[in-house]
């Protein structure tokens, strides 16, 4: 069975290369603001506060290699970016607020969803793009490691946690559905 890449014609297929980038973007640059949000409620001290600054650190370096992407492919970002940023910094906040097990809660249900999409968009790649792909693998490893580090701190112990990671889950699907096309 041929792979759906090869029977696309190669404008296509940049177009979808662009999407996934603008996609990819966004969910870094929302990913930033999460934090941001957090840290503003939580501050530096404790072993959460701490596990979200190494996290942010990281998100960062994801959204640079995205930003830098898009500058070199000329990919136009998701006009929602705006939004993101509000909605970001605020589901951050919020969930620092409920306290610092659902700060994490809110950790786990986002890199579940990230993880999903970023193992979708490897698979669509294969071999055609190798330095996105390895890019790609490394921040998904990354963001899983994010997921295991929220779960040692105690996420699922969130009040209301099975409520909370789906409605954030839902959200973040969400999110990509309307940041690939905006």
């Amino acid at each position: 069975m041929t792979h759906h890449n090869e029977t696309l014609n190669p404008a296509k297929r940049e177009i979808d290369l662009a999407e996934m980038i603008r996609v990819n973007q966004a969910g870094e640059y929302g990913a930033t603001r999460i934090y941001a949000g957090q840290r503003a409620v939580m501050g530096d001290t404790g072993p959460e506060a701490r596990a979200i600054a190494g996290m942010a650190e990281q998100e960062e370096v994801h959204r640079a290699f995205f930003d830098k992407l898009m500058a070199d492919r000329g990919v136009r970002p998701t006009a929602l970016q705006p939004f993101w940023n509000i909605a970001g910094f605020g589901l951050g906040a919020v969930t620092a607020l409920i306290g610092p097990k659902a700060a994490m809660a809110c950790t786990v249900a986002v890199e579940t969803e990230i993880d999903r999409h970023y193992s979708d968009q490897l698979e669509e790649l294969g071999d055609s793009h190798p330095e996105l792909s390895t890019a790609i693998a490394k921040f998904r490893d990354e963001e899983l490691e994010h997921k295991e580090r929220a779960l040692a701190e105690g996420a699922e112990q969130a009040i209301g946690y099975p409520v909370m990671s789906t409605v954030i889950r839902m959200g973040c699907r969400a999110a990509i559905a309307l940041s690939k096309r905006i």
